[in-house]
């Protein structure tokens, strides 16, 4: 299972709090009680209706616990494990009106984080042998960025920078508003950048063009990103960052990338294929909590 680490488990925490407010407030389950007897006991496993990748367990685990210290939770199935549908992930037990409160927010993150999984490991699968990495985007739902991202490594993806001070990343519009300062030479423009972020950030260029490519690969830039190109004009660009001296930058593709075409843009040669799919377009996967 990928690390669940502090600042996921954080991320996990503040998440399912606000999920649970929205259910909660601001009168709690009026259905729940006036329908279930207060102390009944019940179970029931969370049934994956489709083959899926998982993710979100522990999350799910942080919604039973800030709802009931009695609940308790049987994990059958890991997160980044593959499960057929039929199969049941989690079995859990505890006060019924407990477990009709953790029901839908616990659906919610399973079924939408499984749904990010599912789909990364679909383009990793697709790549397969490959020396491109499917990375994953900024193009996350307010919120959830962590969590989603955790998601993408769940399915074998690899995550790009988490936030705008994790790398330098020069894109289209800063290239323009750079020109319109006056400050066109983009040699001169990473120069400042460099004298300006701490030692060991990476700095990425964005290309639209071989030209642009040309320009990076004279800048020094880490990592050129290829927009938008087409597969002739990444493998030139490939062939061109391959012949250059001095330190080889990796190139990483970007744009409307599908699962139709990514094994095309893998065999061009490029190291890192950037996808905002992973996460703005993953369709949830179907899971529901048959009470037993």
């Amino acid at each position: 299972m990928p690390y669940f680490d502090e600042l996921t488990l954080r991320a996990a925490e503040k998440a399912v709090r606000e999920a649970l407010a929205e259910d909660f407030s601001p009168a709690g389950d009026i259905t729940s009680a006036a329908v279930v007897p207060e102390g009944l006991s019940a179970g029931g496993v969370f049934l994956v209706k489709e083959d899926a990748t998982l993710a979100g367990v522990p999350v799910v685990e942080e919604v039973c616990r800030q709802v009931s210290a009695d609940i308790t939770l049987d994990v059958l199935k890991s997160d980044g494990d593959a499960v057929c549908a039929g199969e049941a992930a989690l079995r859990v037990e505890g006060p019924a009106r407990a477990l009709l409160l953790a029901e839908r927010t616990s659906i919610n993150f399973l079924s939408h984080l499984s749904g990010v999984a599912t789909l990364t490991r679909r383009f990793v699968e697709v790549v397969g042998g490959a020396n491109a990495r499917i990375l994953d985007t900024r193009k996350t739902l307010p919120g959830l960025r962590v969590l989603e991202k955790y998601a993408v490594r769940c399915g074998g993806g690899v995550n790009h920078r988490f936030g705008l001070s994790d790398q330098v990343l020069v894109k289209d519009n800063h290239l323009a508003l750079m020109r319109r300062a006056g400050g066109g030479d983009l040699r001169a423009a990473l120069a400042a950048i460099r004298a300006k972020v701490p030692g060991g950030v990476q700095v990425e260029v964005e290309a639209k063009t071989l030209h642009e490519v040309e320009a990076a690969l004279r800048a020094g830039v880490d990592i050129i990103m290829l927009d938008n190109m087409t597969l002739e004009m990444m493998r030139e660009a490939v062939a061109l960052v391959a012949g250059a001296p001095g330190t080889r930058p990796a190139i990483e593709a970007s744009g409307g990338v599908t699962l139709t075409s990514v094994a095309e843009i893998a065999a061009t040669g490029v190291d890192r294929i950037s996808i905002g799919a992973l996460t703005h377009s993953a369709p949830s996967i179907d899971i529901s909590l048959e009470m037993e």
